[in-house]
């Protein structure tokens, strides 16, 4: 289904970004920073030279790609096509938000030289990006010659690389089924004053849901002492909890 596209690729990104952090904090002894960023180099703002660490990101979508699709090389099914196809737009994401970053040498902070690097953007870009991916993937079917698959609706585009891909439509995740493996969203706590998906009428499904009042200690009055602490008090803070109710029928639905 499409969420599992999500899953695989949001994971496989994972493990790029742990790895190449990882890497450039020298806590692994088979990489350590780009080695291919050295030397002099020109971007739109003039020459500068690289320097600092940058992030090993090709060390890092090597290592994903040997251990996230180990599994799904060995199979020849749509499936494992499929998980492929996501696992590598997992991988892709995270190298999209590469970015550099220079620091300015001279008077007064001019920029008559600069040193530069590559970063990795906050990993939230890479899983906001993903998410936007997983809303527009793309449903396909699988060729007759078993090398690849097509869309399943001529309407739709032609998925590229960086798109997500599934061949099963989403099952009904409103209600527990062993079958499926969903949990269902009874119990859920929700949003009551949201509009997006976790409001309060998606989330619940249209059974509604309970309120109930909790007290929970949180911290407040915080201050920065001079040098550097920052204390806070503990507060008690009273707070409504909407949960979904479940349904009618809320045991397990097995499928005959």
């Amino acid at each position: 289904s499409r969420e599992s596209a999500f899953v695989h690729a949001i994971s496989s990104a994972g493990v790029v970004f742990a790895i190449t952090r990882a890497c450039s904090q020298g806590e692994l002894k088979s990489c350590s920073c780009d080695p291919k960023k050295k030397g002099s180099a020109k971007d739109s703002k003039g020459h500068f030279d690289w320097g600092g660490c940058s992030d090993n990101i090709d060390y890092g979508m090597k290592f994903a790609r040997a251990f996230v699709d180990a599994k799904e090389r060995k199979g020849k099914d749509a499936r494992a096509l499929m998980n492929l196809h996501n696992n590598r737009a997992g991988r892709k994401a995270v190298k999209r938000f590469l970015k550099q970053e220079c620091k300015c040498h001279g008077v007064s902070g001019s920029c008559a030289l600069r040193t530069c690097w590559l970063a990795m953007a906050d990993f939230r870009k890479t899983g906001d990006y993903l998410w936007k991916k997983y809303n527009g993937a793309i449903q396909v079917v699988m060729n007759q010659d078993g090398t690849g698959f097509t869309v399943a609706n001529k309407k739709f585009k032609k998925p590229t690389k960086n798109d997500l891909v599934y061949f099963e439509s989403s099952p009904d995740y409103c209600i527990r089924d062993r079958d499926v493996g969903s949990l269902g969203t009874a119990g859920r706590v929700c949003n009551q004053t949201s509009r997006g998906m976790d409001s309060c009428e998606v989330m619940c499904c249209g059974r509604g849901y309970d309120t109930s009042r909790v007290s929970r200690m949180t911290k407040c009055e915080c201050k920065f002492h001079w040098c550097c602490a920052v204390r806070c008090q503990d507060c008690l803070e009273v707070v409504d909890i909407h949960t979904c109710k479940a349904p009618k029928s809320a045991g397990w639905i097995s499928r005959t």
